[in-house]
């Protein structure tokens, strides 16, 4: 039997956007600070709070050009996103199994919808969304996982949060859910993410699933 409700985390788990986010973000960086910035310190701040934020946190004097540079690269690239291999099947297999779906994302509203007009089926499989500005506070402070579930009637005991970030899997136990960390992000490594102490680190859409399963008594 699966849990009642899932929550998911959008780029990197859903769609396959990790390479984007980080071509993305390196171009900002350049661009507006004239430098490069090595993985190692780009891990530190993608994955968890909203753009603005990261931003604010590396350069809170550049962080609106930052922002500006960033969108304006990442935003008409999104045309040529995919869903990661094997999410589209495995989010329509659950819905129709009667797992209650959501989507936790601190991208802005404007942002996911430019997903949704690219990857059409995408906005149809959740039954509840929530985006950077339905919150004050934002991954790994649980406050958007907590909402999404008040938007689905979820329990606590019942649910589960997967994500690609170790942002994502502190978030999901800030919030006392299942933490199912995913492999295939292109961002934060295995290492990284085990690091966090998931519940679950799944490298197919076949383990995610059953990790999504009820435990055992």
């Amino acid at each position: 039997m699966l849990l009642g409700t899932a929550l998911f985390d959008l780029d990197g788990t859903v769609i396959d956007t990790g390479p984007l986010i980080a071509e993305s973000f390196r171009h900002a960086i350049r661009t507006v600070l004239g430098k490069t910035i090595d993985d190692e310190e780009m891990l530190a701040y993608v994955g968890g709070w909203s753009l603005r934020e990261q931003m604010v946190r590396l350069a809170p004097d550049r962080a609106q050009e930052l922002v500006e540079a960033y969108r304006a690269y990442n935003e008409p690239r999104h045309a040529d996103i995919e869903f990661c291999s094997g999410m589209c099947e495995l989010l329509v297999e659950l819905r129709a199994e009667g797992v209650r779906l959501g989507l936790v994302t601190a991208k802005r509203r404007s942002t996911v919808e430019i997903a949704f007009r690219y990857l059409p089926q995408l906005e149809g499989l959740f039954d509840a969304i929530v985006c950077a500005e339905d919150t004050e506070r934002h991954k790994p402070d649980p406050e958007p996982l907590f909402l999404a579930l008040r938007r689905l009637g979820g329990e606590l005991g019942k649910a589960a949060y997967v994500g690609d970030s170790p942002f994502d899997v502190e978030a999901a136990k800030a919030a006392g859910l299942r933490a199912i960390a995913v492999t295939w992000g292109g961002i934060h490594g295995e290492e990284r993410l085990l690091a966090m102490g998931p519940d679950a680190l799944v490298s197919t859409t076949t383990a995610l699933k059953t990790a999504l399963e009820v435990s055992p008594a």
